[in-house]
C-alpha cells in the first residue's frame, strides 16, 4: 500500500477563525475577488445553523521555515503553516461575516455581507431594505460574534424592538432566546480539514483537487504564484489588483490603465511579468524557481527565493507602468486593431507585450523601430492564431529564442524571421483562403481582414466614412455604428434553399455597413439593392471599394458558392496588402537563432518543431509498423516542402521521454542507415543534402534529432502506387489534394523548372 500524502484534522470554527487571525491558516484572499453570491452565502449559514456538513477542507502544508523572509515589507511576518486548496471562498465569508470585514467583488467595488436572522423561523436571509425594516429579524448577524458583544443584551434589544411591533407569548420568547444562542454558537461547529503533506508539488495537489472536488474546477497554476505572493510580497500582489481595478473604467482624472482592449486580470498581469522576467511561460517552473528551488539540484533555500522574488519585483515595476502599458496599446492600433472586440486572443495581446517590454527595456528600441516590429508580429500571431491552441507552450517556444540574444538586431532579427516563416506566399494563396471558409463570428481570419481596412484607409462599403472610424469603440451611440452585413441576405438565400447558418453566416458573404444600410437592404437580393448602393458613387469610387471589399466584377449575379469562393481568396489579398503596410520598411534580417535540445524538447510541438515517438515500432503492439515510418516521412517533407523544421525521434506527443531504445535498433549507425534507406527508396535522395540527422542526450534519454531545411523544389512521398504530397499547417502536416498540390507548386516553384521537377 502507497504512503498517504495526507491526514485528516478536525476542528472548529472558532479554532478556524483564530488560526486565520494568526497567520497560522493562509487566507490572503480576503481582500480579492469574492465570487459567491450573497444567497450563497446565506445558504452556507442555514446549513451549518441546521447541523448538516458543509464539505472538506483541503490545506496543504507549507515547508518554508519560519524565519523566511516576506519581500517588500519591514515588518517580520510568519509565513502560514498551511496553504488553503479547497475551501477558501467558505472560510473567507465565514470569516468576513463573523468578523465584520468587507469583501471585494469581482469589479473590485467592497461590499459588506449582510445576512439576517430570523429566530422565530430559524430562516436567514440576504439583507436589503425590506428585512431591515422587519422587526422578526436580527438584520446583520455578525454582532452575535462581536468582541464586545453581549448575547444577553443583543437577545433583550431585539425582544424589545419586537414587542413594540406585536405581542409576544411567552413560548415564542423561549423559542427566540433558544434560536439565537443556537446560531451563536456555530463557533463550535465542526469542520474536517485533510492536510496535504509539504513533499508533494503543486501538480499533485491540482490532481487532488480536482479529483475531490465534485464541480471538477481545476486549480490554475496561477493561483499557486498567487498564493506565494500573497505570503512572501503581498503589496506585489495588491499592485496587480490595484492596477487591474483601475483598467475597468476611465479615470476621472490624471493617468489611469484603462483602455478598449483589455480589461486584465491578476494572473494575466502575472503572465507578462513571468514572460519579461524569467523568459518563461510555462508556470510550473516560475513557481519552482519563487519556491527557491535550484533546478538543477533540486535544493531548496530561503535565499535563492529572495532573489527569484526580486527578479519578479523588477519585472512587475515594469508591467504595470502607465507609460509603458499606453505605448504598447499603440502599437495595437498601429496594426490595425481598434478595440478588444476585433481581437480574437487576449493571450496574444499579453505575449506581445511582453516583448514590447523586453525590446524597450532591456534591449533599448528605438520608439519607431520597436512600435513597427511589435504591431507586425502582432498583426502576424493574430491572424494565425499563434496563441490559440496550446499557448503556454507556444509562448515557451518563442521566448526560448530570446533567452541567449545579446542586442537589438538580433531581438528585431528574430521577429521578423518568425513573422517571415509563418505568412509565406503559399500562406497567402492558400492557407489563408481556407481558413476564411468557416462561419465563425471570432475567426482570427476575419479580424486580420477589418484590421487590414483599417491599415489601408478603407472606407466602410456602401459608404464614405472610413472603417477605422466606424470600428472606434466611443464613436457609436446605443447602436454599434457599423455592422457586418450579409452580401447575400438571408431572406434572399432561403429562396434558393440555402438556409444552414454554417452555409449563410460564411465570413466571405459578410462586409462592413452602417447600420442603416443593412436595415434598408433588409433580405432583397444583391441584384435589387445593388443599383441603389452603386449610384451614390462614381466610378472611381466604386473600383476602390470593389477593390477593397474583395467583390468580384458583376458579382450580384454569380452562383453564391462560385461568389464564396472568389471572395476568399481576394479578401485574402487584401489582407496580406494591409500587412505589407506593416512590413514596407524592414530592417536586414538574419536567420533565425538555433535552439538547444533542451529548447527543443522543453519547449514541445510548433509549426517548426514535431516529437514522434518511433521510426519504425508501434507502442501499441510492439511490432514494426509500415505507418510508423509513413508518419515520420510525411513529416519530413511537410517541413521540406514549406519552411523547413526539426523532428524529433524518441519523444511523445506530450513531450514524454522515451529514447530511441523503443525502435530496437542494434545501434545508432544502423538507426540513421535505416532512415537514409527510407528516404531514398520512398522520397529522392537528391533531397539528403536538406536533411541531417544527428543523436542527443537529454534528462537521461538518447533522442533521434532531424533537422529539415527548405528545399528548392517539390517531394512527394510514395504510398504504395500513389505519390502524395505533404505541407505543413501550423503545428501539423496536412496532405493537399491533386489540385491544391499543382497550385502550391505554381505559386511556390519557379514555373520554368516545374515540368522538370515536378517529382523530385
Amino acid at each position: 500500500m502507497s504512503e498517504t500524502v495526507f491526514k485528516q484534522v478536525n476542528y472548529d470554527l472558532n479554532s478556524l477563525i483564530k488560526y486565520i487571525e494568526l497567520g497560522e491558516i493562509g487566507l490572503p484572499d480576503i481582500q480579492r475577488p469574492f465570487v459567491w453570491k450573497n444567497a450563497k452565502v446565506r445558504d452556507l449559514f442555514d446549513s451549518m445553523y441546521q447541523g448538516y456538513p458543509v464539505g472538506y477542507l483541503l490545506f496543504w502544508q507549507n515547508e518554508f521555515s519560519d524565519d523566511a523572509r516576506v519581500i517588500g515589507t519591514d515588518k517580520k511576518q510568519k509565513p502560514p503553516r498551511l496553504l488553503i486548496v479547497d475551501g477558501q471562498q467558505r472560510l473567507t465569508c465565514i470569516y468576513a461575516v463573523l468578523k465584520r470585514i468587507p469583501v471585494v467583488r469581482e469589479n473590485y467595488e467592497s461590499e459588506l455581507i449582510d445576512i439576517a436572522f430570523n429566530p422565530l423561523l430559524g430562516k436567514f436571509e440576504v439583507a436589503d431594505a425590506a428585512i431591515r425594516r422587519d422587526k422578526s429579524y436580527i438584520p446583520d448577524i455578525s454582532i452575535l460574534w462581536s468582541n464586545d458583544t453581549d448575547l444577553f443584551e443583543v437577545v433583550e434589544r431585539y425582544l424589545a424592538e419586537l414587542k413594540n411591533s406585536r405581542e409576544i407569548s411567552g413560548e415564542e420568547e423561549k423559542q427566540i432566546k433558544k434560536a439565537i444562542s443556537k446560531l451563536q454558537s456555530l463557533l463550535s461547529f465542526p469542520f474536517t480539514a485533510l492536510e496535504l503533506s509539504a513533499t508533494i508539488t503543486e501538480e499533485d495537489v491540482a490532481d487532488v483537487f480536482v479529483r475531490i472536488n465534485s464541480k471538477g474546477t481545476p486549480l490554475k497554476q496561477a493561483d499557486f504564484i498567487l498564493t506565494l505572493m500573497s505570503v512572501f510580497w503581498d503589496e506585489g500582489r495588491a499592485q496587480l489588483e490595484r492596477f487591474c481595478r483601475e483598467a475597468r473604467k476611465p479615470s476621472g482624472s490624471g493617468p489611469s490603465p484603462f483602455n478598449h482592449f483589455i480589461q486584465p486580470d491578476p494572473d494575466q498581469l502575472l503572465r507578462v511579468s513571468v514572460g519579461l522576467g524569467f523568459k518563461r511561460a510555462r508556470y510550473k517552473y516560475v513557481y519552482s524557481l519563487l519556491r527557491g528551488k535550484d533546478l538543477e539540484t533540486e535544493q531548496f533555500s530561503n535565499e535563492r527565493r529572495v532573489e527569484q522574488f526580486e527578479m519578479l519585483k523588477k519585472a512587475q515595476e515594469r508591467v504595470i507602468n502607465f507609460q509603458h502599458w499606453h505605448d504598447f496599446m499603440n502599437c495595437i492600433r498601429m496594426a490595425g486593431f481598434r478595440s478588444g472586440k476585433t481581437i480574437s486572443s487576449q493571450n496574444n495581446l499579453l505575449f506581445s507585450y511582453i516583448l514590447y517590454l523586453l525590446g524597450r527595456t532591456e534591449y533599448g528600441i528605438e520608439e519607431f523601430r520597436l512600435r513597427r516590429v511589435i504591431a507586425r508580429w502582432f498583426f502576424m500571431a493574430s491572424l494565425t492564431g499563434r496563441f490559440t491552441g496550446s499557448p503556454e507552450s507556444a509562448m515557451e517556444f518563442d521566448l526560448a529564442r530570446f533567452r541567449e540574444v545579446k542586442d537589438a538586431d538580433g531581438f528585431v532579427n528574430i521577429l521578423e524571421h518568425a513573422c517571415d516563416l509563418a505568412l509565406t506566399e503559399d500562406y497567402w494563396k492558400i492557407t489563408l483562403p481556407n481558413d476564411l471558409a468557416t462561419s465563425s463570428p471570432r475567426s482570427p481570419s476575419l479580424f486580420g481582414y477589418n484590421a487590414a481596412l483599417v491599415l489601408l484607409d478603407a472606407r466602410t462599403l456602401f459608404s464614405k466614412l472610413k472603417v477605422s472610424e466606424l470600428l472606434d469603440p466611443v464613436s457609436h451611440g446605443y447602436r454599434s455604428a457599423v455592422e457586418r452585413h450579409h452580401l447575400f441576405p438571408k431572406g434572399y438565400l432561403q429562396t434558393l434553399n440555402i438556409t444552414d447558418l454554417r452555409d449563410t453566416n460564411q465570413i466571405a458573404n459578410y462586409a462592413l455597413v452602417e447600420w442603416g444600410d443593412n436595415t434598408k437592404i433588409s433580405a432583397q437580393a444583391p441584384a435589387d439593392y445593388l443599383p441603389v448602393m452603386k449610384a451614390r458613387f462614381s466610378k472611381e469610387e466604386l473600383v476602390r471599394m470593389y477593390h477593397y471589399h474583395a467583390l468580384p466584377e458583376d458579382w450580384e449575379q454569380m452562383n453564391y458558392r462560385e461568389f464564396l469562393e472568389q471572395r476568399r481568396e481576394r479578401i485574402a489579398q487584401v489582407v496580406q496588402e494591409g500587412y505589407r503596410t506593416l512590413a514596407a520598411e524592414e530592417f536586414e534580417t538574419t536567420p533565425g537563432f538555433p535552439l538547444s535540445i533542451e529548447d527543443i524538447v522543453g519547449n514541445g510541438e510548433s509549426s517548426e518543431v514535431e516529437f514522434k515517438s518511433t521510426l519504425r515500432v508501434n507502442q501499441h503492439t510492439g511490432n514494426r509498423d509500415p505507418r510508423m515510418e509513413l508518419a515520420v516521412l510525411k513529416t519530413i517533407a511537410g517541413f521540406l516542402n514549406t519552411n523547413g523544421g526539426i523532428l524529433t525521434i524518441g519523444v511523445t506527443d506530450d513531450g514524454t521521454l522515451l529514447g530511441i531504445d523503443a525502435d530496437g535498433f542494434e545501434n545508432e549507425d544502423k538507426m540513421s542507415l535505416h532512415l537514409v534507406n527510407l528516404i531514398k527508396d520512398r522520397m529522392s535522395p537528391t533531397i539528403m543534402p536538406f536533411i541531417h540527422a544527428r543523436f542527443e542526450d537529454y534528462k537521461g534519454c538518447r533522442v533521434m534529432v532531424i533537422e529539415c531545411s527548405k528545399v528548392r523544389t517539390p517531394v512527394f512521398v510514395k504510398d504504395g502506387n500513389i505519390e502524395r504530397f505533404y505541407i505543413r499547417t501550423g503545428p501539423s502536416t496536412t496532405e493537399l489534394s491533386a489540385s491544391q498540390t499543382q497550385e502550391y507548386i505554381k505559386q511556390r516553384y519557379n514555373e520554368k523548372r516545374k515540368g522538370s521537377h515536378l517529382k523530385s
